[in-house]
């Protein structure tokens, strides 16, 4: 997995961005317990202290770690949404999350499983608790200014229940009970058009 993740990436990164990405890889595969300066030096190839030298601490190398995941998760354009809702917009939205979910499901899983793990990490965390929510708050922002040209009357609050949802089907389907059956592509598009048609106005 490890290997699979780096060669996903540009083909000689940065060293900081190889220390994130072997980082992020390291807790997909081993969980929290296999992440230590020393196993990031190791599995990126690079010379002991490498990592310590980037990030000294253990709670920097996490937060390193949900900065990285952040960064390629991210939709394009998250801080301004650019994505041109020609057409029927809910037709669209419902097309992009599926999308998202789909590649968050197959290509993107390890960063999946690695959220997942560092979610958890940040319940008991404070100082990375704050880093994780306000990188994820870009998600809320850029599903709100796209289901407001759907035509939601709340659309922050709607962004958070979409957002919750989603999550929800990630977990599922990743971790959870729905593992061993994951949604396919045109599943994943039929669910996300049946929640839009409830959560809007002039639903089904």
């Amino acid at each position: 997995m490890i290997g699979a993740m780096k060669q996903s990436q540009h083909p000689k990164p940065g060293r900081p961005t190889l220390i994130a990405d072997t980082a992020v890889a390291l807790i997909a595969e081993r969980g929290l317990r296999g992440l230590t300066h020393r196993a990031v030096d190791e599995a990126a190839g690079l010379p002991t202290g490498s990592t310590s030298n980037l990030a000294r601490t253990r709670a920097a190398l996490l937060e390193l770690a949900i900065t990285r995941i952040a960064d390629l998760e991210a939709p394009d354009g998250a801080a301004e949404p650019t994505v041109q809702l020609n057409g029927e917009p809910r037709e669209l939205l419902a097309e992009l999350a599926a999308d998202s979910l789909h590649q968050a499901l197959t290509t993107g899983r390890a960063l999946t499983i690695a959220r997942f793990e560092l979610a958890l990490e940040a319940t008991r965390r404070p100082e990375l608790r704050a880093v994780y929510d306000k990188l994820g708050a870009g998600f809320v922002d850029f599903a709100a200014t796209l289901l407001a040209r759907c035509g939601s009357t709340a659309p922050e609050a709607d962004a958070r229940r979409l957002v919750r949802w989603c999550d929800g089907v990630l977990f599922n389907s990743a971790v959870g009970s729905g593992s061993g059956h994951p949604l396919n592509r045109s599943e994943l598009r039929a669910e996300v058009g049946g929640y839009l048609d409830a959560l809007l106005p002039g639903g089904r």
